[in-house]
């Protein structure tokens, strides 16, 4: 059976795709803490990151990065913060926190309308 986020990179299920290449994707977290709240997952599944072999753990964060500098760049963002824990989904994935201050990091999800992550979508692809 295929795990939520193999569904969104097989577009079975709708997201707002910020990023992509061949191997790895981003998209906007539903529930953000911080507008411009990233999720990026390497495609196939692997539940654990510290069981990416070092090739694709590598790539995993260079990915990483690369949608990091696309947020601070268009959302103007002082950093953008990084969170690993991966208990919610069962497939490895790098969130990615727009930051303006240290506490932004532990601030609450936020309920967001679909209108409101395509406006940031849009803004982030442009």
């Amino acid at each position: 059976m295929q795990d939520l986020f193999v569904k969104i990179a097989n577009r079975e299920i709708p997201a707002e795709i910020i990023w992509e290449n061949d191997d790895f994707m981003a998209f906007l977290d539903t529930s953000p803490i911080q507008t411009g709240h990233t999720l990026v997952i390497p495609k196939s599944r692997t539940d654990y990151i510290f069981d990416l072999n070092d090739y694709d753990f590598s790539e995993f964060f260079l990915a990483a990065k690369t949608v990091a500098q696309i947020l601070k760049s268009k959302l103007k963002c002082k950093k953008v913060g990084i969170l690993v824990e991966g208990f919610a989904v069962s497939h490895c994935h790098i969130h990615l926190i727009p930051l303006n201050y240290a506490s932004d990091m532990n601030s609450e999800p936020q309920e967001v309308s679909s209108e409101e992550l395509a406006k940031t979508a849009k803004r982030l692809t442009e």
